[in-house]
Formats: C-alpha cells, sequence, structure tokens
C-alpha cells in the first residue's frame, strides 16, 4: 500500500496537470466551480468584502479554487507540499502572472453578482501567497474563515487512515462557521502526471459523508458522474460550513 511519503512529489509535473485537466476546461470543473460558487455567495453574501482570511489545502497546480474566495478574502494562503506545484503557483500569483487558462473559469464565477467588480489578476497578486506546507503538519489551530481542498485527501495515499487524517486536519483549520468546498475523484485507483504515477484512496460518497459530517453543519454532496479519465468513477464535491465540535489533529 503506497503511502503519502513514498510517492514521487518532487517530480510531480505542473506543466503536464494543467495541460491535461484544465488547459481545455472540462464540463465538470465548470460545473464545480459554479457550485462552489453559489455555495460561497449563499454563506458570505453578508460579509463585508474583504473581511475573510481564506487557505486552499493542497493546492497544486489549480488556481480556481483561490480564484472563487477572492471577492470575500483580504488573504489566501495556497499551502503546497510538491516544490515544482510551488514554484508553478509562485509564478501564477506574481503580479500579472496569471495564465489565461484561468479565465474560462472566472468567466463562470463573474456570473455571480459577488465576483463583478473584482479584478482576478490585481486580487490575485495582492493578496494571495503561496507557503510550502504538509497537510498532515496543520497544527489543528483554527485559523481560517474560508477553505477549500481539491483532489488532496484522497490523491495522496492509498491509505485509509491518511484519507481520513488528511480530511481531518482540513477541517481543522477552519473556524466555526466557515463555509467549505472539498472534490475527491471517486474509486480512485491512481493517476499518472507526466512520467509519474500517483497513489489514490478508492473513496466514495459514504466514505467522504463519514470522514466530514462530525466536522459540518448543512453537508451536501454531489456525486458527479463524469468521467475525466481511465481509473475511477466520477467526482464528489462537498460542500458544508464548519461547526464548532473540536478534534484533535
Amino acid at each position: 500500500m503506497d503511502r503519502n511519503a513514498d510517492a514521487p512529489w518532487s517530480k510531480f509535473d505542473p506543466e503536464a496537470y494543467v495541460d491535461a485537466n484544465y488547459r481545455t476546461p472540462l464540463d465538470v470543473d465548470l460545473l464545480i466551480v459554479r457550485l462552489m460558487r453559489d455555495h460561497f455567495s449563499r454563506c458570505l453574501d453578508g460579509t463585508g468584502r474583504y473581511t475573510v482570511r481564506g487557505v486552499d489545502v493542497g493546492a497544486g497546480a489549480n488556481l480556481y479554487p483561490a480564484l472563487a474566495m477572492l471577492p470575500w478574502c483580504e488573504k489566501v494562503v495556497l499551502l503546497e507540499y510538491a516544490e515544482p506545484n510551488v514554484e508553478y503557483l509562485e509564478r501564477q500569483t506574481a503580479p500579472g502572472g496569471l495564465d489565461g487558462v484561468w479565465d474560462a473559469f472566472w468567466d463562470v464565477l463573474h456570473q455571480a453578482p459577488a465576483y463583478q467588480g473584482v479584478d482576478p489578476r490585481a486580487r490575485i497578486g495582492e493578496v494571495v501567497r503561496v507557503e510550502r506546507q504538509n497537510l498532515f503538519d496543520l497544527d489543528g489551530h483554527r485559523r481560517w474563515g474560508l477553505g477549500t481542498m481539491f483532489f488532496v485527501a484522497d490523491s495522496m495515499s492509498e491509505c485509509p487512515e491518511e484519507f481520513r487524517r488528511g480530511v481531518r486536519c482540513f477541517m481543522n483549520a477552519l473556524v466555526d462557521g466557515a463555509p467549505f468546498a472539498a472534490a475527491f475523484m471517486k474509486e480512485s485507483v491512481g493517476y499518472q502526471v507526466g512520467a509519474e504515477r500517483f497513489p489514490a484512496y478508492r473513496v466514495n460518497e459514504d466514505r467522504a459523508w463519514e470522514s466530514l459530517a462530525p466536522y459540518c453543519d448543512g453537508l451536501e454532496i454531489h456525486d458527479l458522474n463524469h468521467l475525466v479519465r481511465e481509473g475511477h468513477d466520477g467526482m464528489l464535491l462537498a460542500l458544508g460550513r464548519r461547526n464548532s465540535t473540536t478534534a484533535a489533529p
């Protein structure tokens, strides 16, 4: 059983990942962005602009979760462990560095009123910061008022204990009432990025629900029956708000 520490993270190819997954926007990603946009808008419409601190845990080479948080956040931290992804994110979040590949996702976000009037390239350069950190090293100090975790806890290990620990560490980073979005590849048996193979845990809707429900109010899980490659059965998108449960990291 491959664990997180066994994966070749130093060889992760972010450009190959973006080319395979985002260069041509997939319908399922655009749907995920719309559902996340509407969830955040429902939860935060009464919140003053730029008053929340947001976090994307295990950001990888994906910028659309950070874009989805921009209307409300005074600061967004992208936590990422793989050094090639850290370097990619630093380039993308530098002033004027955001690649045009992300415009299609912003176009979906921009359809909601909260996103209108936000200049994503200017704003992302002002408030988004990249930090190299392992998800498992989150200390449990609940500090963020908005959070995302996309294809992380399920896409770093084959070990069920590490999957549950990853979900727990993410949820324990959020303050009471914080809206969140988390996505999982359903029943994934692993995935290829460039020349390297990476492990995955075979999460399904029941396992996602069991891992998240103790920490959530208003949890909803969308089973998105979209296949983007061989070796999985679709995608799961979990939306909710952090409750007041205290749990050890």
